[in-house]
């Protein structure tokens, strides 16, 4: 089913190509974010066992995808400018259900904490709350690439690392993706990786503990640099949260094989139809003394 596509004006700033698979018989709605350097295209298997029971809306950010041709300042947007961005397209669609990857899981933990009204749920895949070693070398790696452009090895390490369970087909398509962006997506995921680093990017304690609806967690028992475990490292600081684990499956999930695809859409829309309730917690300006948490 093709999408109904439109441009969303972002507080007259920021220009967003948004995708809306619509299905005349859902009452809900599930509003997608993407990971680093990916666009709307990265939600191919998603969208096909989402849509049967959701309306789905994807969308790209305005420096990548189809968002660049309506957007001519390209410097770098921080990850708080990705919430803002986000919680804009929620209200607009009136989503009820979020689903992220991999690093779009920093932006919409941060616009969660701002509790969106109509927000009741939200999955985050493949995503933790600290950097370990095997991430960070890959971080540190990427750093070196971006710095010089170097759009080969940009490639060749993100097929190597978080893509290496990846089918070579899928490969194939990530290498040409990541290889031939433009200069200013470089420059961003360079200051994206320069933020995390820095601990400038982080969620808070008081980000985490204003988040007052459920989350699940998503990881592949295979992925080292999001790890099982370290996602659940999550439940120390977050009162409604859920784990799941995809069976032989590495940080793509849904993408590697045809059992995680299976996996994934049995536990996410186990979790999206089963029932809920948001926290009743404290207003958001009466949480007091909170350690930080990196992300």
């Amino acid at each position: 089913m093709r999408p109904e596509t439109a441009v969303v004006e972002i507080n007259r700033k920021h220009k967003v190509h948004t995708e809306f698979y619509g299905n005349p018989a859902a009452s809900k709605t599930v509003i997608l974010v993407n990971g680093s350097l990916a666009t709307t295209a990265s939600f191919t298997q998603t969208v096909k066992y989402l849509q049967p029971q959701f309306n789905v809306v994807a969308f790209d950010l305005p420096y990548a995808g189809q968002s660049k041709p309506y957007n001519s300042d390209f410097t770098p947007i921080s990850k708080e400018d990705e919430a803002a961005i986000l919680l804009r397209l929620i209200d607009h669609y009136g989503a009820q259900y979020l689903m992220s990857f991999s690093w779009g899981g920093v932006a919409s933990m941060l616009a969660l904490a701002q509790r969106p009204a109509t927000l009741e749920k939200a999955a985050i895949c493949s995503f933790s709350p600290i950097l370990n070693v095997p991430m960070l070398d890959y971080l540190q790696k990427g750093l070196r690439f971006l710095n010089a452009v170097d759009r080969d090895n940009i490639a060749l390490l993100v097929n190597s690392t978080i893509g290496k369970h990846l089918p070579s087909l899928f490969k194939r398509f990530n290498h040409k993706h990541v290889s031939t962006l433009d200069e200013h997506e470089y420059r961003q995921m360079y200051a994206h990786i320069k933020q995390v680093l820095n601990m400038e990017a982080h969620c808070s304690m008081e980000c985490l503990q204003a988040i007052d609806i459920p989350l699940l967690f998503v990881n592949g028992d295979r992925d080292e640099y999001t790890s099982v475990e370290d996602a659940c490292l999550f439940a120390q600081h977050i009162d409604n949260a859920q784990f799941a684990v995809i069976d032989d499956a590495g940080h793509f999930l849904d993408m590697e094989h045809k059992a995680a695809w299976l996996q994934c859409q049995r536990v996410l829309l186990d979790f999206f139809n089963a029932p809920s309730k948001r926290l009743q917690l404290p207003a958001k300006g009466d949480l007091r003394d909170l350690q930080a948490v990196a992300v």
